[in-house]
C-alpha cells in the first residue's frame, strides 16, 4: 500500500496530441505520439498502444494523461519521454484517458 505523499510524487498531467505516426518496428502495434504539454513543459514524445482502438486521426488533437516524471525509455529506434495512460478494456486493448472538459495544456492530476 501506498501513503498520499507517494501517489503525490508521480506526476500526471494533460497534453494534446500533436502527431500521430505508425511505429512499424515495435514488437507490439504501437503510435509513436509527439505531444504538448504547455509553454511551462513543452512538447514530449511518447510509445502508446492504442492502434487496436483508434485511428491516428481520431487520437490528433485529443487531451490526453501522461506520467511525466518516469525516466525515459528506449523502444527500439525511439525513445519514450512519457507514458500516456490508458485503462483495459475486456479484450485487454487500451482504453485511453482523456479529459471530458476542456483542461489547460500540463494541468496536474490531483
Amino acid at each position: 500500500m501506498i501513503t498520499y505523499s507517494d501517489f503525490e510524487k508521480i506526476d500526471i498531467r494533460v497534453g494534446k496530441i500533436l502527431q500521430v505516426d505508425d511505429f512499424p518496428e515495435a514488437h507490439n502495434p504501437l503510435y509513436k505520439l509527439i505531444i504538448d504539454f504547455g509553454s511551462e513543459i513543452g512538447i514530449k514524445k511518447s510509445a502508446g498502444q492504442f492502434v487496436a482502438k483508434y485511428s491516428k486521426n481520431f487520437l490528433l488533437g485529443r487531451r490526453v494523461a501522461c506520467v511525466l516524471n518516469f525516466p525515459p525509455k528506449q523502444i527500439g529506434p525511439f525513445v519514450s519521454e512519457v507514458l500516456t495512460l490508458g485503462f483495459p478494456d475486456k479484450d485487454g486493448q487500451a482504453i485511453i484517458i482523456t479529459p471530458t472538459e476542456e483542461v489547460p495544456l500540463g494541468g496536474k492530476l490531483f
